[in-house]
């Protein structure tokens, strides 16, 4: 898996949180273009699907340069939501008290475009779909928004890590306590290779 891609399979929050990974100059931002974005929502279309249909349809369309493309002002959105929820989620893992701003950022979100279940017929029942109005970047911060609420008030969030790699600040939670990496084929392979070769390196030290 290469470096400049964003992790995914964790929680949709994780996820977004995930999106600015340490490098040996800092921070790196793999959502800084809004055709970054436009990958990203592609990514996660169906996990933003569970609920959230028309951030989902963006997400599948913006692949495929259909439909409405994110700008620098959805950019700008998606940033001050993630923003937000990396506060909250680093206060959980340093124990401490959540920021009060990063609390109210992320209710604001929400208030800013909530989801609406819009009913319809499907031939045989009646259907309720979660839809938003408003512009795209608008609805999808509320989306990531509502995400970050939900993990953030799961008891799972208890589990909350911080991968152990030297130089990660992935965060993930863990199916297994014994789980210590953000990623095996990244996190895990680099620390393997590492003992690997500091075994061998002390087994051919010259003895006196």
């Amino acid at each position: 898996m290469s470096e400049s891609e964003p992790l995914t399979g964790e929680a949709l929050a994780l996820d977004l949180v995930n999106t600015r990974p340490l490098s040996g100059d800092g921070r790196v931002d793999l959502l800084g273009t809004p055709r970054q974005l436009s990958r990203w929502l592609a990514l996660e279309a169906d996990r933003l699907g569970e609920g959230h249909a028309e951030e989902a349809e963006e997400g599948r369309a913006a692949e495929g340069d259909a439909g409405e493309e994110p700008g620098a002002g959805e950019l700008v959105a998606v940033h001050a939501v993630r923003g937000y929820t990396e506060a909250v989620v680093r206060a959980l893992l340093d124990a401490v008290e959540p920021p009060a701003a990063a609390l109210r950022g992320l209710t604001e979100a929400q208030r800013a475009a909530p989801a609406v279940r819009e009913l319809g017929w499907d031939g045989t029942a009646v259907t309720a779909v979660p839809r938003r109005t408003g512009p795209l970047g608008v609805r999808v911060a509320a989306a990531l928004a509502e995400a970050a609420v939900e993990l953030l008030t799961d008891p799972a969030i208890g589990r909350l890590k911080e991968c152990e790699a030297d130089g990660c600040v992935m965060v993930f939670l863990p199916a297994h306590p014994r789980r210590r990496w953000c990623s095996p084929a990244r996190c895990g392979n680099r620390a393997r290779v590492a003992r690997y070769y500091q075994r061998h390196s002390v087994a051919r030290e010259p003895r006196c």
